[in-house]
């Protein structure tokens, strides 16, 4: 007898699938392969119940952005699931502001931190890997990307192109930290296919002086086709699969 998933299971799976179809279809349409950009389920505000029903749905990387609500999460999240294969242990980044003071927690959960934009924060992040490395809490550096501004508006955090350059040096001399490129949230006025055009050429000559420096964070619900012409490694999608925030969360 087939079991009829839960309502909420159920839910995510339809917006799931159609995010995925649209990604696929993004790929083909910038003449991409199938699979060169990953989708990011971006849970903050949503409970753990959630990302266990996105695992047996088969999504394996998840953003959060909030500490330590993430911390708790993910520590839920992974004390059940114990898959017998490592490619199905599920992965989080860390794709909001981060503070300093932060950084030893988020060092011990997240693969990635997604916006980096400050030799503070980076600093940080540094000491706070190396600490969880040598505790055994994760076995690989802590993964770096630089937050761009591609407007340099203050409030909406990132770094200018110009600046881009020093802060991926102190992050390529620490061997806790690893620098794999750079991300974007696109600007709230002017066209979505500028800004985006602009992330491709910036990213583009970052790649020229850090050839590793291959992820290009950028696209979300709104963007994601744009982004996928524009080059993008990783779309972050929140609120096309999760539906719009709990309203205990806002």
């Amino acid at each position: 007898m087939t079991v009829s998933p839960d309502p909420r299971t159920a839910e995510l799976s339809e917006r799931l699938n159609a995010v995925r179809t649209r990604l696929d279809a993004a790929l083909e349409a910038a003449g991409r392969p199938a699979g060169s950009c990953a989708l990011l389920v971006v849970t903050k505000f949503f409970p753990a119940d959630d990302v266990r029903r996105l695992l047996s749905l088969g999504v394996r990387e998840f953003g959060e952005s909030r500490e330590p609500e993430a911390g708790r999460k993910v520590a839920e999240v992974l004390s059940d699931w114990a898959p017998d294969d490592p490619a199905d242990i599920p992965v989080f980044d860390m794709i909001g502001t981060v503070q300093s003071k932060k950084a030893r927690s988020i060092a011990r959960w997240a693969r990635m931190v997604h916006s980096v934009d400050r030799p503070k924060v980076a600093e940080a992040l540094g000491r706070a890997a190396r600490t969880a490395l040598d505790e055994g809490e994760r076995t690989e550096p802590l993964g770096v990307l630089l937050q761009v501004s591609l407007d340099g508006d203050p409030q909406r955090g990132g770094l200018v192109e110009a600046g881009l350059e020093a802060l991926a040096d102190r992050i390529c001399a620490d061997d806790a930290l690893r620098l794999r490129g750079l991300m974007v949230i696109a600007p709230l006025h002017g066209e979505p296919g500028h800004w985006m055009d602009e992330t491709a050429r910036i990213h583009s000559a970052f790649r020229e002086r850090y050839p590793d420096a291959v992820e290009l964070s950028a696209g979300m619900s709104g963007d994601m086709e744009i982004a996928v012409a524009a080059g993008s490694t990783c779309v972050r999608v929140g609120t096309a699969i999760m539906g719009e925030r709990p309203l205990l969360s806002q």
